[in-house]
């Protein structure tokens, strides 16, 4: 059986992350993509919420980690990020891909992002 998608993109929050210390200090702009994996028939046939997940709740609780605990790499970020998505029974697989349009690179560019695929085992 193929996953249904629902999608959050471009959501964005100001984080502390980086391992240069004017990242730690100043902070900077984060953009967080989410695709999710799951069968949404169930909330399709009952027109139910509570049998899908609530995007907009999800969304808070992603902002809340890119708004706490510093890390070094984005890498860590997504990992967080992505065990968040499936803490919610509904999902059975993540992709999200961190933005950091701001990363200290010495040359001109358009963006800075990692993307990860988890799933439940």
């Amino acid at each position: 059986m193929s996953l249904d998608r629902i999608e959050l993109r471009g959501l964005r929050a100001r984080g502390r992350h980086g391992c240069l210390p004017a990242e730690r200090e100043l902070g900077q702009e984060f953009v967080v993509d989410v695709s999710l994996g799951l069968d949404t028939r169930p909330a399709a046939e009952g027109d139910d919420l509570s049998a899908t997940v609530d995007y907009g709740s999800l969304a808070s609780r992603l902002v809340a980690v890119v708004e706490g605990e510093p890390v070094n790499l984005i890498e860590t970020l997504a990992d967080r990020l992505a065990k968040i998505c499936l803490e919610d029974p509904h999902v059975a697989e993540a992709d999200v891909t961190v933005h950091k349009p701001a990363a200290p690179v010495p040359h001109p560019f358009t963006d800075v992002a990692v993307r990860i695929r988890r799933s439940r085992p």
